[in-house]
């Protein structure tokens, strides 16, 4: 017999989030959809497959998945664009409907309708629009769009395009016309993910931004019962260390790997061992990420610590910015003389950044740093000092 890993869920808050979407009222979640933030490995997107997706479907609600992480060189746009298409084979009824309606059927032997789904999308002849109207109205429900590190899309033309395609689909289907489209769009860091929706010339301006909650004392109870180790852990204590680790489940799963097969540790020491193994691999992680800090060169490195301590107000060429440059430099002991601060540098600079993976970009050139935890150990480290802007 197979046997599944444990996984934590959280129904309450799945249906909360469901029933929210889902209704239909003056100024709801329907009408502009909703972004969900929360830190990498703090176990969203976990909660998005185990327990959203079906508080969704369990409501009657068809359910399209577009993971924009899993494969990170593919297209933001390509990748959404064929999680529709996956939908939409998914129903022969569809499939018909599409053929029937654009005229570009072939049939097969046996009076089979065949159809090419990839006649869907961006330019094609059949509009992300049409194809989710026919989903929605074969399947009789409202389709959900779920969008896991949506901000993503943003990082190439054909995904800005395609989010307005969706908006231009949402608009369509929650008219009175047909069941209705929601999206829900999550993303591992609130200032990219905030892009989509800050400003009028994207998308989804205005769309509601909520901080998704972290896993609460109610998983370190679960975690004591389901660890399995050849000793007792105390919910009081799991819970400290899950704090110390930044609400990141898997520092525990891989604190209780390490001890598993020690079976010599009981009660006496195997909590004490448990809590020394949890911090030791906090701290290998940051201690991973200070050798990449340390390895760039003076220019990188100022370019890195002046965008953390700006963050959205981070403009790369800008006056001010160049100042704070100079002053990076030389609060790390950097001679003026020794480097020339001037644009192709920094052009240079943040290229080299965005290829070591420490610097994230959106195709309209707004930059943020790629993971918050690198901005947490800059500051942790004292390398933000005076570069914030006044």
């Amino acid at each position: 017999m197979e046997h599944l890993p444990e996984v934590f869920h959280r129904p309450k808050l799945a249906l909360q989030i469901a029933s929210q979407m889902l209704a239909a009222g003056i100024g709801g979640a329907a009408s502009s959809g909703i972004f969900l933030a929360a830190p990498r490995r703090t176990g969203k997107s976990t909660f998005v497959r185990e327990d959203l997706r079906p508080a969704f479907e369990q409501a009657g609600a068809l359910v399209v998945y577009a993971d924009l992480w899993t494969n990170p060189t593919a297209d933001p746009g390509t990748v959404i664009v064929s999680a529709i298409r996956g939908a939409l084979a998914e129903s022969d009824g569809v499939v018909a409907r599409l053929a029937k309606v654009t005229g570009l059927s072939k049939v097969a032997i046996g009076g089979a309708i065949h159809f090419d789904l990839e006649r869907v999308g961006l330019g094609k002849d059949v509009s992300l629009t049409d194809a989710l109207v026919a989903l929605s109205d074969e399947s009789q429900k409202i389709v959900v769009l779920i969008i896991d590190e949506a901000q993503h899309a943003i990082t190439s033309d054909a995904g800005n395009a395609t989010l307005f395609a969706l908006k231009a689909a949402r608009d369509e289907l929650n008219s009175s016309s047909h069941f209705g489209l929601r999206l829900v769009c999550t993303g591992s860091n609130r200032d990219k993910l905030a892009m989509l929706r800050n400003s009028k010339d994207q998308a989804f301006y205005a769309a509601p931004m909520v901080n998704f909650p972290t896993l609460g004392p109610d998983f370190a109870r679960w975690f004591c019962e389901k660890v399995n180790l050849s000793f007792s852990l105390d919910q009081a204590l799991v819970w400290q260390l899950f704090q110390e680790a930044g609400y990141r489940p898997e520092l525990l799963s891989a604190a209780a790997d390490q001890l598993r097969f020690q079976f010599s540790l009981g009660d006496a020491d195997g909590p004490a061992a448990f809590a020394m193994e949890v911090r030791k691999i906090a701290e290998d992680i940051n201690e991973a990420q200070r050798k990449v800090i340390r390895s760039l060169t003076p220019i990188q490195s100022a370019v890195l610590r002046v965008l953390a301590a700006m963050k959205e107000a981070y403009a790369p060429f800008e006056a001010a910015t160049m100042h704070a440059y100079r002053a990076a430099l030389e609060s790390a002991g950097t001679a003026q003389d020794d480097i020339k601060v001037d644009v192709p540098g920094v052009q240079q600079a943040l290229i080299a950044l965005q290829d070591k993976k420490l610097v994230w970009k959106a195709s309209r050139g707004v930059y943020a740093i790629e993971e918050q935890s690198l901005a947490d150990i800059l500051q942790t480290d004292g390398l933000l000092q005076g570069l914030s802007p006044p």
